[in-house]
């Protein structure tokens, strides 16, 4: 069953921005550590963001601090990440995830299933 569907990907203009969206169901939902994450081709896979509710931190990789900004709307069962001032370093598949609080979630990074939940991602392209 799939857990986290993520949309809002999209081709945009440099200097532009975009919101991602990730609905949660089942398991995923009540999971604390929510993530954003990217891989672009021929590149590993890269924490872009990280938020963990559980207590209050939050991660942003140093190449997106100031214009990236993760959130979670509880009652919508949504993470999102906006992103603004978009560059074209910025292109890549886009990945949501969620895992139970932990020290790694603060330092961007969530396990792989069965221990995280990923998203099937949503593509950006900037130019």
């Amino acid at each position: 069953d799939v857990q986290l569907v993520e949309s809002g990907g999209a081709s945009v203009q440099a200097g532009g921005s975009l919101r991602l969206s990730c609905v949660l169901s089942g398991n995923a939902r009540s999971r604390n550590c929510v993530g954003w994450f990217r891989q672009a081709p021929g590149k590993e896979r890269e924490g872009v963001a990280t938020l963990d509710s559980g207590v209050g931190r939050t991660y942003y990789r140093d190449s997106v601090k100031g214009r990236f900004t993760i959130s979670r709307d509880n009652a919508k069962n949504t993470v999102y990440l906006q992103m603004d001032s978009l560059k074209p370093e910025d292109t890549a598949m886009y990945y949501c995830a969620a895992e139970g609080s932990g020290a790694y979630c603060a330092l961007g990074s969530i396990r792989n299933p069965p221990l995280g939940y990923w998203g099937q991602g949503t593509q950006v392209t900037v130019s």
